[in-house]
């Protein structure tokens, strides 16, 4: 069902400044809320697969605990090496309590 959004968490889950690794259809996703922000990237780090949920978050930037590549969590691209390619964004959406994502296309 592309382009609907997925319920993947409450907000009470994800503290502020604080990480929630989840999975829709298969796929591996990042929630993480910066600042009251919710934002949603893919939770594999595109340099050998380490899951960026149980690295660091500092600011926007989400550090893999495997190697230390980074991720700019607004836009999945990353922001130091090893890993060269952009993981997955996810668009999110806030329905009270809830928090829900859909894949951006």
């Amino acid at each position: 069902m592309s382009g609907d959004f997925v319920k993947v968490a409450e907000s009470r889950e994800i503290g502020m400044s604080s990480m929630k690794g989840v999975e829709v259809d298969g796929e591996k996703i990042c929630v993480i809320n910066t600042e009251g922000n919710y934002y949603a990237i893919g939770n594999v780090c595109t340099h050998v697969g380490g899951p960026l949920d149980e690295g660091t978050l500092e600011g926007f930037e989400v550090e893999c605990p495997w190697h230390g590549s980074k991720f700019d969590i607004r836009t999945g691209e990353p922001t130091k090496p090893p890993a060269t390619t952009a993981v997955s964004k996810y668009e999110v959406k806030i329905d009270g309590n809830n928090i829900l994502v859909r894949k951006q296309q």
